[in-house]
């Protein structure tokens, strides 16, 4: 019998960096920065009288407060307030009910700081919003009522940036979500690479304009969409087509790296890892705000410090 081949072993180059990052990550005070304690808010007049408005960055800090440290809205409220006592700052802190209501049109910067050209990484997952636990599920079967959302990803190869977020209903096609998930994206496209569920012309009519490489596997029972006597250049997933025909699927993705793909995987793992696979609000615009809350976050981690590993054996 033929033996399974060994699962590779990674070790850390830097890990007392890394470490560092990893207990960076339970500081307050990276959480509560001195922008959002600069542009916190101002008191403003309406129809009833003098009210305090905050400003999109301190609610914006709070609910990353919130979804980093996995609080209630009421507990995030009380948290905070205990934070600026701490800090000595004289700040009001916006009720939880504040919270909630401007989380529902909230503009969330993802606190990217690349540059450059982009080679990204595409996929989707399941958050859940209702159900029944795992092991409910197990014992008993599931009922009717459990609702999911999708989050859609797209995340830079190079620094694991997540570039842009979108979180929509489940049975949206993620095909679909492309061009949406794409827009806010002002940086080049150098490169592109999604699974196989991209395959689809609606995906290539968004990347083929913006001159990015297309890194999308065709299916197995794939045609040519465009035969080499039609007018104008070949399609790229066409080439790719006859590539793998040429050398194998195999063969094509090593030579190509399609296998940098992976590193969808791992950023929708880590995102899960650390912030759980729930979402805590019901309204769909507040779920948006609280998927772009959670990337941001992410990136907060990832320029605090990444592992650099190597493979042992």
């Amino acid at each position: 019998m033929s033996q399974a081949p060994k699962k590779a072993v990674y070790r850390i180059r830097n890990w007392a960096e890394y470490n560092d990052a990893l207990v960076k990550r339970g500081s307050l005070t990276v959480w509560v920065d001195q922008q959002a304690i600069d542009a916190w808010g101002y008191s403003g007049p309406n129809q009833w009288g003098a009210q305090f408005v905050y400003s999109d960055l301190a609610i914006t800090c709070l609910l990353t407060l919130r979804a980093v440290f996995h609080l209630p809205l009421r507990a995030t409220q009380g948290m905070a307030s205990s934070v600026l006592d701490l800090m000595g700052l004289a700040l009001d802190v916006p009720h939880y009910s504040t919270l909630s209501r401007r989380a529902a049109d909230l503009r969330v910067d993802l606190a990217r700081k690349g540059k450059g050209p982009l080679h990204l990484v595409i996929d989707s997952t399941g958050l859940k919003v209702y159900g029944e636990g795992e092991w409910k599920v197990r014992k008993h079967g599931h009922s009717k009522r459990r609702t999911w959302r999708k989050l859609h990803l797209a995340i830079d190869a190079e620094s694991h940036e997540i570039q842009a977020v979108s979180v929509t209903e489940a049975g949206v096609d993620d095909a679909e979500e492309v061009d949406r998930l794409l827009k806010p994206i002002e940086r080049p496209i150098a490169s592109a690479a999604a699974d196989g569920a991209y395959d689809k012309r609606k995906v290539y009519r968004v990347l083929g304009p913006l001159g990015a490489r297309i890194l999308i596997p065709p299916r197995s029972n794939a045609k040519i969409w465009k035969h080499g006597n039609s007018a104008g250049p070949p399609l790229a997933r066409d080439e790719n087509l006859r590539q793998i025909r040429r050398s194998g699927r195999k063969s094509w993705k090593r030579e190509v790296g399609y296998h940098k793909r992976s590193l969808a995987e791992t950023g929708v793992f880590r995102m899960k890892a650390i912030f759980g696979g729930h979402l805590a609000s019901r309204r769909l615009e507040c779920q948006v705000t609280e998927g772009a809350i959670r990337c941001r976050g992410m990136n907060v981690m990832t320029h605090l410090g990444m592992p650099d590993s190597y493979p042992v054996m």
